[in-house]
């Protein structure tokens, strides 16, 4: 499934509630080769926020986290790094990262962060 603008999936299902906002996340440099080229690891990190989310939508992300926690890999549909026309790619064999949440507010969630992991974008 690769698609337009606000397409944000874990397999195959479409989020109740796109995130406020989404990056992907500067990678980590494991030193400096002999040539004198940054090394960086073989994957990237995705993360998400959601300024203000309900309870209903943010149990949709939590039974996300909980399906695949342990043992379990999720496809993950998000902007496709480098893409110059902000489409949406399928990244397999992705992980997440429990969700964090702030303070509840009048039946609604407040800086809820969710980062995928284990993201191959080349």
């Amino acid at each position: 499934m690769t698609g337009a603008s606000g397409t944000y999936a874990f397999n195959n299902t479409d989020f109740t509630l796109p995130p406020t906002t989404g990056k992907w996340v500067e990678r980590t440099t494991y030193g400096v080769d002999g040539e004198g080229h940054l090394l960086y690891p073989a994957f990237r990190a995705f993360e998400m926020t959601w300024e203000l989310i309900s309870t209903s939508d943010l149990n949709q992300l939590i039974n996300f986290y909980n399906t695949v926690s342990s043992t379990g890999t999720i496809v993950a549909c998000l902007p496709e790094w480098g893409n110059a026309n902000y489409e949406f790619k399928n990244y397999s064999g992705t992980t997440l990262v429990e969700p964090t949440v702030g303070e509840y507010f009048q039946g609604y969630v407040t800086s809820v962060t969710m980062k995928i992991l284990n993201a191959r974008t080349n």
